[in-house]
């Protein structure tokens, strides 16, 4: 057997520079790239490693490990998990710096692949700057964090182990059931011991999206209650993009007259007026797909988890004789809500469905409520988004509603909306046209404040070729803005619209709905000096970090802003004030628990609302 001797590190980057996908019959390296901090315990065995391969594996340097892993989450997203990066840290707060990015990617099942640094194998030098020490088990490093945020966890303690544990890795991260985050803890000075590999072991390899089909049984079930269904609702999730069956979709929802809505991950499936689209979901979601949810008796949802933010905790589906029926590829998944499993492909899945339902179409007219719905909603969208407003906003400043509206009319069909936390998911959900598959990125899995920046850099690496919006509230752009200094030092343009409301408006909107006193959201209900929280200068700060930046005070400003910022070359920022307030109509009701006992009596009232919705939920 031909061998080649390497150090552990450069069997690593070896094997990965070899691993190839095809997508849309063309064959791509799987991995972009790696995204590297170096400190020490990677410094030296990754470091030179990826040195020596830096034309075929390209090195990019960031300037938060949670934002570049964000940054490679995002860029797996916007490729349909077709595409993907791995990050490299040190042994210390690098490493857990990252584990937040994990558990994002764990929950929104995407992949990326982890590579922290980890203390020595060997214990010589123990204990070694920044290990944490487990006083019972010397085995234990802060990389075990990763353990319960990672689809595969491993630590590489002999330069070997690799030609078993790489494979299971990429398996993991191609799996379209098991996708998520993958981490291979590295001891740093394994990295550097060498090892006589087998050649073939390096051999290209091309990756390709499985399309497993449904059982026979399960599909004969599925076909026998979509026929006899009257009210039928598809509910399209982050799946159908994934199997890339938004065709398939549309051809489908036309042929048999359903209606089609969506959760946060599946937003796009269908163009926004498209004549079977009915809107977002749930408690973000428009009141026409919410309406129809309450009637459906049947429910096909393809490619979703259905989390308690689509079902309104499990209250949006209102007829008591509602069948589930849940296509997914992941048994997991499959089964929620006490559904009848469809577990195939949902592109695949779509095609069978199509085919056993030949013949059978959903009366006309409950497709013609759908669009009656839809059409009241879009009257109302006209006027929340409108420049100037029939009653103005507490403060007289303007919504998030029309900030929105002001970036949809300055904008273009190819435009990728980016957001991850706060009140803006909301709005966009309910408000935001898309226009074409993958215009609307939004994590809001894990709901992760600070993805915003980074998760606009991965998705414009990602689509290059379209201009990359990220809409992010002053708290969130407060916790991470540090990527918005790699996007100019990369030369990735992002347009930035930072919405200042002086605090966490949502979580503010959220406290006082459950009772409870303004406190300690909004920066005028915090602790502060007696001259009050700071006001920041956000453009100022954007300029600081490389990006051209304005501040503006009105929506006809901001829409003149956003022409200048379409025009420049490089990352550009605009800030205005806006209300904490004020919140578009929709929605549904969502489970926070309030507090039996408290001297509020707005506590105690909202308390007894709480026990008499959630006898609107089936347990």
């Amino acid at each position: 057997m031909s061998t080649i001797r390497l150090t552990m590190a450069q069997a690593l980057v070896r094997y990965l520079a070899a691993q190839y996908t095809e997508v849309d019959g063309q064959k791509l390296p799987l991995f972009a790239g790696v995204f590297a901090i170096f400190g020490h315990g990677n410094v030296a065995g990754m470091g030179e490693a990826l040195y020596q391969y830096r034309e075929t594996l390209p090195t990019l340097r960031a300037h938060n490990e949670q934002g570049m892993a964000h940054a490679a989450i995002a860029y797996a997203k916007t490729h349909n998990r077709q595409r993907m990066m791995a990050c490299t840290t040190s042994i210390g707060p690098g490493a857990t710096n990252m584990v937040t990015a994990a558990a994002l990617a764990h929950v929104n099942r995407l992949p990326v692949l982890l590579l922290p640094g980890d203390i020595f194998a060997n214990r010589t030098p123990d204990p070694v700057l920044q290990q944490v020490e487990c006083f019972s088990d010397p085995t234990i490093s802060a990389n075990d964090c990763f353990r319960p945020v990672s689809r595969y966890f491993d630590r590489i303690s002999r330069p070997e182990q690799l030609i078993t544990s790489l494979p299971v890795a990429i398996q993991t991260l191609t799996d379209a059931e098991n996708c998520g985050p993958v981490t291979l803890a590295l001891p740093q000075d394994v990295q550097a011991e060498a090892y006589d590999y087998p050649e073939s072991f390096f051999a290209e390899r091309v990756h390709y999206l499985r399309r497993p089909p449904a059982d026979a049984r399960e599909l004969a079930q599925a076909i026998a209650t979509l026929k006899q269904a009257q009210k039928p609702l598809i509910i399209a999730g982050g799946g159908v993009h994934y199997s890339q069956a938004v065709s398939e979709l549309m051809s489908f929802a036309e042929a048999f007259n359903i209606p089609v809505a969506e959760t946060q991950a599946g937003k796009g499936a269908l163009a926004w007026n498209h004549p079977n689209y009915v809107g977002a979901i749930g408690v973000t979601g428009s009141s026409a797909a919410n309406q129809l949810a309450q009637e459906a008796d049947v429910v096909l949802a393809i490619g979703t988890r259905l989390q308690d933010f689509t079902t309104a905790s499990r209250t949006v589906f209102g007829n008591p004789a509602v069948k589930v029926i849940q296509l997914n590829v992941a048994k997991f998944d499959a089964i929620k809500h006490n559904a009848q499993s469809l577990i195939a492909d949902a592109k695949t899945g779509l095609q069978q469905l199509a085919q056993g339902l030949s013949g059978w179409q959903v009366p006309t007219s409950w497709l013609a409520k759908g669009q009656g719905a839809i059409a009241e909603w879009n009257r109302y969208y006209e006027q929340v988004t409108a420049s100037e407003l029939v009653s103005a906003t507490r403060t007289g400043l303007p919504s998030d509603a029309q900030v929105l509206g002001a970036v949809k009319r300055t904008g273009q069909a190819s435009d990728i909306i980016v957001c991850a936390a706060g009140g803006l998911p909301g709005e966009l959900h309910k408000l935001w046209r898309t226009d074409q598959p993958n215009g609307y990125h939004l994590e809001y899995g894990f709901s992760c404040m600070g993805y915003e920046i980074a998760g606009g850099l991965g998705v414009k690496m990602a689509q290059p070729q379209r201009e990359v919006i990220v809409v992010v509230g002053d708290g969130s752009y407060l916790m991470m803005n540090s990527e918005l200094a790699t996007s100019v030092m990369l030369g990735y343009k992002l347009i930035v619209v930072v919405l200042d409301n002086r605090g966490y408006g949502c979580i503010n909107r959220l406290q006082q709905a459950t009772g409870s006193a303004p406190f300690n959201n909004l920066l005028e209900n915090c602790v502060t000096v007696d001259t009050g929280a700071p006001k920041i200068d956000f453009a100022g700060h954007a300029r600081a970090l490389g990006a051209t930046a304005e501040a503006v005070k009105s929506i006809s400003e901001l829409e003149a802003a956003l022409g200048r910022a379409r025009a420049a070359k490089g990352s550009y920022v605009v800030t205005l004030d806006t209300d904490p307030f004020m919140t578009s109509e929709g929605g549904f009701w969502w489970d926070v628990a309030v507090p039996e006992v408290s001297p509020r009596e707005q506590v105690q009232t909202a308390h007894e609302n709480y026990v008499a919705a959630k006898r609107k939920q089936p347990y």
